[in-house]
């Protein structure tokens, strides 16, 4: 089974600008594809790629001296290269997407296709599982997910059906969820309303948006002055975060400002607006439709 398409492929490469004796990070390894074109740019230069999933790293295993892949979520990078001292690199890539590859291989419960048990953990060895969540979480918890990780309409009382329907019966199975969600809009559901529920449910199993946040944070300090930062988005949540992030050093729409409220700035934006894929990569890669790719160089 082939992982994973690399998404915007050339466009991450150049966005990275490589020097060919620098040290970069992939954070997200996954199927090794952007990986494997940044190996091509290096000479002497070394690659740090992590992922939280084993299945990843065993799977697309890279023979070359020039890489080291670690098992990890990306938001302990900073500790794992200060472990091999260095203290700053050249280049951090990050593709937030969901692989195909997990996508596709129904144990690993991220779709709602089929029949398989929910489960959407990233790295198998946390305990928080998709099953979990629908079948443990409050009606307040379930409320705050929906609202704000699906931007679900009538989240309090999708919640309350929920808890109303798992006290008669457990929610094991996707086809579960999926049968039950339209029961309660009274008909079937198309794949983007799924997709929002599915989504919001699996940002909650890996605690993406936090994780994601603790991750920029840490990049200002790991990145040389002129390092890039170059990051592939999927949903409006985290194109947000990274946005903000690089055009205002905050998570927020105002800029991050000091002590003396002086705004600061780690960053220049290096594209005005985010890079998308072409028509030609959408036809042949249809996931990677809701690409957005930003990139911002260390000031």
């Amino acid at each position: 089974m082939r992982y994973h398409v690399p998404v915007l492929l050339n466009e991450s490469i150049k966005g990275l600008s490589i020097k060919p004796n620098g040290t970069y990070l992939d954070l997200t390894f996954g199927g090794g594809g952007h990986s494997r074109s940044i190996l091509k740019k290096l000479i002497k230069g070394s690659l740090i790629s992590f992922d939280s999933d084993l299945d990843a790293i065993n799977i697309n295993n890279i023979s070359n001296s020039n890489i080291e892949v670690i098992h990890s979520n990306f938001k302990f990078f900073d500790l794992h290269i200060q472990d091999r001292g260095i203290n700053s690199v050249d280049g951090i890539f990050a593709d937030l997407g969901v692989s195909s590859y997990q996508i596709d291989s129904y144990n690993r419960g991220f779709t709602y296709k089929g029949k398989t048990e929910l489960d959407m953990r990233m790295n198998k060895e946390n305990d928080l599982c998709a099953k979990r969540v629908l079948n443990e979480y409050s009606l307040e918890q379930l409320d705050n997910i929906l609202h704000q990780y699906g931007e679900i309409s009538n989240s309090k009382k999708i919640a309350e059906k929920i808890i109303n329907h798992r006290q008669k019966k457990l929610i094991k199975y996707n086809s579960d969820f999926v049968n039950l969600l339209n029961t309660i809009f009274q008909k079937k559901i198309g794949y983007k309303l799924l997709s929002k529920f599915f989504q919001a449910i699996r940002i909650e199993v890996n605690d993406e948006l936090n994780t994601l946040k603790e991750m920029l944070i840490k990049t200002v300090d790991s990145l040389n002055i002129g390092g890039r930062l170059v990051i592939i988005s999927y949903h409006s949540l985290e194109d947000r975060l990274v946005k903000n992030f690089i055009n205002k050093s905050n998570f927020s729409s105002d800029f991050k400002k000091n002590l003396f409220g002086v705004k600061q700035q780690f960053f220049k934006k290096i594209n005005k607006k985010p890079i998308i894929p072409q028509d030609n990569e959408i036809k042949n890669n249809p996931r990677s439709r809701s690409a957005k790719l930003r990139i911002g160089e260390k000031l």
